[in-house]
């Protein structure tokens, strides 16, 4: 352990820049000496402290100054100095010159004490190095920007090299053999494609076969950047690769076919649902990226307003009943689920779960994986948790009137249940159970509380413009015309990549279900009616939601109309 001249060290700095608690250091130094690593590494590993803030205790201690890497440009100069796979090797990116001298290099560390590091960039670059303590997610995102893509490119063309240098010497067998092979340019291209999406914070990562070429696109912040493209020849050795770590079938290219890889980027773990489709050049792939620490957050992390948390709380605390979270794929209903089921999670009630597929194994919950093909579905699954002596049942999805029929008999008689459903809005939810066959006075005896969600793009702060909202946007929002209205539109600077937005936050539209609404599912009033009532009982819609943010300036008039368009 790494003391300062005081006698202090980082775990002490921490302490009293209140970044940590005693108790929680403790453990972290137990663990550190427990798996012979250092304290920092445990800290970041056991999720007790934010990188940024070891990195600046360590600058401290190191009396080494931390820099902030997230908006960071580099000059051409800089980016042609050294090649991206050394700076990889070290975990190091040159910044600047310092002070304008040619001859004297920053270079943001992750490690300062690191001296090959620092021999090997000096005699490399042929500069004295000035040190500077970052922390290693923000030198990685700065190395993917401006290294990457060669990086990526590199790989591909060592792989069609490799490729063509082999092919008058192998047999056919061999040749067969060749197109699956873990080579090590393919295996790193992979390998890029996955760490490049996780640290742009993208989603969903598509792989689209066209004529002639490959092209992979990330979906950041809910919208899709085209990233590289390569040579169409490379597809099928990619979709090799990943049917591999997939563990799926890799002679059959005719039907589509469904999978799980599980990786580690920057000490966290991220699981990966594979989809492959045949089409018309080829197989595309589509692989959702989950982080389990994304979905298991706390209340105060979903982005519920003081008003919505209360409803939320209230609705939650029922004993039994139905509890539905409604939306369209990718609108964080998985996360609100958790989230509640996280809340209810105790040593005294048994929560079983029947998910498609099960996205994060959360301590204490007896989770059950769908499988068709074993005629193991949400309905038989359902039947079977009914004789486990469950208080809370999860159902991945209501997709069926079976499944829904048992939802309502079990939350009838005596359980709770919360599961997911595709409709527009709250008030949708109820219509579209009733048009799946459920009797409306079971739905108004076992539904407690719909809650409808969106997510919208975040303006960033950096680089968001102000201006005066027009006579139509104030009217589309509810606000008087006469009144001035300052709204912010997107920029764009380094901190968000040019594109104006930085990160989602959710809108709720939060229904409990209150005797007079009961009354109107009971008599199968219409979804106008039934909003009308929730709207009397103090309800917000998406709309109102989401209106109010674009009022405060978190997000813009467009990101409003794609979610209440049809609310």
């Amino acid at each position: 352990m790494i003391f300062n001249k005081d006698g202090s060290n980082i775990g002490d700095i921490l302490l009293r820049e209140g970044k940590i608690t005693q108790e929680k250091l403790d453990i972290a130094i137990a663990d550190a000496e427990k798996n012979n690593k250092p304290l920092r590494e445990s800290l970041i590993d056991l999720k007790f402290c934010e990188a940024d803030a070891i990195a600046m205790a360590q600058g401290e201690l190191l009396n080494v100054p931390y820099i902030s890497l997230r908006a960071m440009t580099l000059p051409p100069e800089i980016v042609k100095l050294v090649s991206g796979s050394i700076l990889r090797k070290h975990n190091v990116c040159p910044i600047e010159f310092y002070n304008g001298m040619m001859d004297v290099l920053v270079l943001a560390m992750a490690d300062p004490l690191d001296v090959n590091a620092l021999d090997d960039i000096s005699m490399i670059t042929g500069c004295q190095i000035e040190p500077r303590i970052a922390t290693m997610g923000e030198i990685n995102h700065l190395l993917d920007k401006y290294y990457g893509s060669d990086e990526a490119m590199s790989a591909a063309e060592q792989f069609t090299k490799d490729r063509e240098s082999k092919v008058t010497e192998l047999t056919e067998e061999e040749k067969r053999e060749q197109e699956n092979l873990n080579s090590a340019p393919i295996v790193m291209l992979v390998r890029s494609i996955f760490e490049q999406a996780v640290r742009s914070r993208a989603s969903d990562i598509h792989i689209d076969a066209q004529e002639t070429q490959v092209v992979v696109r990330y979906r950041i912040d809910g919208v899709l950047v085209k990233v590289m493209t390569y040579d169409i020849m490379l597809m099928p050795v990619i979709v090799t690769r990943l049917k591999i770590m997939a563990s799926l079938d890799i002679a059959e290219k005719r039907k589509p076919q469904d999978g799980r890889i599980t990786i580690i980027v920057d000490r966290s773990e991220y699981d990966i649902r594979v989809s492959i489709l045949p089409t018309s050049y080829g197989e595309k792939i589509v692989m959702r990226i989950a982080s389990t620490v994304a979905l298991t957050r706390t209340k105060a992390q979903l982005g519920m307003k003081p008003w919505e948390l209360e409803r939320f709380d209230h609705i939650i605390s029922n004993p039994n009943g139905i509890i539905l979270v409604t939306g369209p794929t990718g609108s964080g209903k998985s996360t609100t689920l958790y989230t509640a089921l996280s809340e209810l999670n105790d040593d005294a009630v048994n929560i079983i779960t029947v998910e498609d597929p099960v996205e994060a194994n959360i301590s204490g919950l007896n989770q059950v994986q769908v499988n068709v093909k074993a005629g193991l579905t949400f309905a038989s699954a359902l039947r079977s948790i009914l004789r486990q002596d469950p208080d809370i049942i999860m159902i991945g999805e209501i997709r069926d009137y079976e499944t829904a029929s048992i939802a309502v008999q079990a939350s009838i008689t005596g359980h709770l249940v919360v599961s997911t459903l595709h409709t527009n809005s709250s008030a949708a939810t109820i219509t579209r159970l009733l048009d799946m066959g459920v009797e409306s006075f079971l739905l108004a005896d076992s539904v407690v509380g719909i809650i409808a969600q969106r997510l919208v793009r975040k303006l960033c702060t950096h680089c968001k413009k102000p201006r005066e909202a027009t006579e139509d946007e104030k009217k589309y929002m509810g606000c008087p015309v006469d009144e001035p209205l300052t709204i912010y539109e997107p920029g764009g600077c380094p901190m968000c990549s040019d594109t104006g937005f930085y990160g989602r936050t959710a809108v709720f539209e939060i229904m409990e279900i209150t005797p007079e609404l009961k009354h109107l599912i009971t008599s199968k009033a219409s979804t106008r009616e039934l909003k009308e009532q929730a709207l009397a009982d103090g309800m917000h819609t998406l709309h109102m939601a989401a209106s109010d943010y674009v009022k405060e300036g978190i997000t813009t008039v467009k990101e409003l109309m794609k979610v209440s368009f049809d609310t």
